[in-house]
């Protein structure tokens, strides 16, 4: 769940390494000789181990996976009767339209949920693989699908039902759903038959069609190290509708950001670690929710670390995103880390307000003042009543953040795989993926496992780990702390994901909304991160940044 939206942009944006500090963290901890005399924070900042991958040139993009014809002839009979002129039709109601309008469409007659599966079958056949536009941001569809929908447009309700009834919605491939296989992207994982995850019991309560299951980086990008965010050996290369094969696709949701900015789905589920929903949501211009930890229950996800995983979701417009919230959060007993909280009779998505930042005060960075994307989003808010205030940030060191994910996923992946996993997979530990992809290297792991070997490598005391978090938290939690109570300020403005590592140790909400494209054309989205459990403001401060700016674009080869 970790974020890579920084292999192309070591020469032309150096700006944008130093604060997603993570993956840099990442390569230079494979660096010995270039960092042993450096402190800890020249280590995160060390610019010289990257450089940029050029993604007209990546070794693989196609699945050596995944059998097209396989893919689709469960819907062979069904999609027979729906034609182009049908989908023509179709794509005023459905392409770009957000929940309460499809909702509304249907109510009218003028849509059922049947059509509206169909339609993005429809696109996602036509547009996601092995032609010149393709995506590859789907690795499996629901076979069940259209009959689940045919079933709900028979429903019959004596009180109206959650607005995600009916909707078709696209799970993270590291998410666990009975009706596909879970593979975190991996080839050991390809036969992974699993019961539902406690968030897509919770989607499947109010009636959300499960539509398939989106490509990320490989489990969740943390496992290669030198691989391009999106690459997975079971999905092949996400590829950015954007600038396909020249913009990043971020990571590691990238399939999720992609399958939503190109509408093959009304909404998707992605988890992060450290940006991972951050990251895909702003390079693909959408919305990208990161909740507060232990809002959203992680049992029967599979993990990197227990301290710091959440899903959350990934939508077009604020709305949607605060109706998947609305469902997806909830208690669950079986997670440690979950958070038991009432909202009364208020949910997510009711009441947004678009003036909501009337007598708001922001803090913003200084040296992001040099992005004009960035200033024109702060005019935006400043005319609905925001005050800003310009902040440096505090000079707080993340030690051992890498060792934090090490320790984590050694202990927590093997407690997934023997939980949450198949039992006929007969893999229990890292060392048994490190074995396996070995067999194969070129079809499993082509760009190696240096971070998996990592894992295998790193010891600690339970005392030194526990350390290591409470380090971690305390100073995640200083970063945004001291200017929160020196300033009074509500929340903190930020670029994608340029703030995701501190706001993932001290385990603070961030969501980030379409602001803009560069002189390229690449999707940047302004973000705010907020304080413990307020996702309900986060969500009106994106609603009146949304509705004041209208940024977002879809892009326009996929129209």
């Amino acid at each position: 769940m970790l974020c890579n939206d920084l292999l192309n942009l070591a020469k032309t944006q150096p700006m944008r390494f130093l604060t997603s500090f993570l993956f840099i963290i990442l390569i230079c901890s494979c660096k010995h000789s270039d960092s042993e005399k450096k402190t800890n924070k020249e280590e995160a900042l060390d610019l010289s181990a990257i450089s940029a991958k050029d993604f007209r040139e990546l070794k693989i993009i196609d699945s050596k996976y995944i059998n097209v014809s396989e893919l689709w002839k469960p819907f062979e009979n069904d999609l027979k009767d729906f034609t182009e002129a049908t989908y023509s039709n179709l794509k005023p109601l459905i392409l770009e339209q957000d929940i309460p309008t499809l909702q509304s469409h249907i109510i009218a007659g003028k849509l059922s949920y049947e059509l509206l599966v169909k339609f993005y079958l429809y696109r996602i056949r036509a547009f996601d693989r092995e032609n010149e536009l393709s995506l590859n941001s789907v690795i499996s569809l629901n076979p069940k699908i259209i009959q689940q929908a045919i079933d709900a447009d028979n429903t019959d309700f004596d009180v109206a039902p959650h607005p995600i009834f009916g909707i078709p919605v696209l799970l993270k491939d590291n998410i666990n759903t009975s009706e596909m296989q879970t593979t975190a992207g991996a080839a050991i994982l390809e036969t992974n038959t699993t019961e539902d995850a406690f968030i897509v019991e919770r989607l499947k309560e109010k009636g959300a069609l499960i539509l398939g299951k989106a490509n990320l980086s490989e489990w969740a990008y943390f496992f290669c190290g030198d691989c391009p965010s999106g690459y997975s050996a079971i999905g092949g290369q996400t590829l950015n509708p954007y600038g396909r094969r020249i913009m990043d696709t971020g990571g590691s949701s990238s399939g999720s950001g992609v399958a939503v900015a190109a509408n093959f789905c009304s909404v998707a589920v992605g988890s992060e670690t450290s940006g991972s929903i951050l990251s895909p949501s702003s390079q693909n211009s959408i919305v990208g929710l990161k909740p507060t930890i232990g809002l959203l229950s992680r049992r029967g996800i599979v993990p990197i670390s227990s301290t710091l995983d959440t899903s959350g979701p990934m939508t077009r417009t604020i709305i949607d995103n605060a109706i998947l919230l609305d469902v997806l959060s909830g208690f669950d007993t079986e997670d440690p880390k979950s958070i038991n909280i009432r909202l009364g009779q208020r949910s997510y998505y009711h009441d947004l307000d678009k003036d909501d930042m009337k007598g708001k005060i922001f803090g913003v960075f200084k040296r992001l003042m040099e992005d004009s994307l960035y200033v024109r989003a702060i005019t935006d808010l400043k005319s609905k009543g925001a005050t800003m205030v310009e902040i440096e940030e505090e000079e707080i060191e993340l030690p051992d953040f890498l060792r934090l994910l090490n320790l984590d996923m050694k202990r927590d992946l093997p407690m997934y795989l023997e939980h949450y996993a198949d039992s006929l997979l007969h893999v229990a530990s890292v060392k048994d993926v490190i074995h396996y992809n070995k067999k194969d290297s070129i079809k499993r792991m082509p760009y190696g496992q240096k971070l998996f070997e990592g894992i295998v490598a790193d010891i600690a005391t339970n005392e030194e780990f526990e350390r290591i978090k409470s380090i971690l938290k305390t100073n995640g939690r200083a970063f945004f702390d001291v200017p929160f109570k020196a300033y009074n300020l509500d929340g903190f403005l930020s670029i994608n994901n340029y703030h995701a590592g501190y706001a993932a140790v001290a385990e603070y909400p961030a969501i980030t909304v379409p602001m803009g494209y560069s002189d390229t054309g690449e999707p940047k989205g302004l973000t705010f991160i907020g304080k413990p459990l307020s996702e309900k403001e986060l969500l009106n401060w994106g609603f009146a940044y949304e509705q004041a700016s209208k940024r977002r674009k879809a892009p326009v080869n996929y129209n």
